[in-house]
């Protein structure tokens, strides 16, 4: 077990706009994302499963084409290896969940 105090975590910017807190066990990474408005994340693929949770603001995640426009308390699941884009509508705070974890983002 650990107790991480998100405070503690430093955040990262990891695309302009898009800060990060990242927490990792041996198989999952979680992601706490402050998300600036207008913010854009690029077209992008991985081999991980996804969750995305808008916890505030709005926010435009594009999957495989298909535009979702996101409120606060809604939840996308994408598959591995599909493509996906996001914008920033407003100001947001995003919880993503990975499987299997992003060592890339370590």
């Amino acid at each position: 077990m650990s107790l991480i105090k998100l405070s503690a975590v430093e955040e990262k910017e990891m695309v302009p706009g898009f800060w990060g807190r990242f927490v990792h066990t041996d198989n999952v990474t979680l992601v706490y994302w402050r998300v600036e408005s207008g913010a854009a994340l690029p077209e992008h693929a991985h081999r991980h499963e996804q969750i995305t949770n808008l916890i505030t603001g709005d926010f435009e995640l594009t999957v495989a084409g298909q535009v979702i426009k996101m409120g606060k308390g809604e939840v996308v699941t994408i598959a591995p290896h599909v493509s996906h884009a996001g914008k920033a509508i407003s100001d947001c705070y995003l919880i993503d969940v990975f499987y299997p974890a992003r060592e890339d983002y370590r």
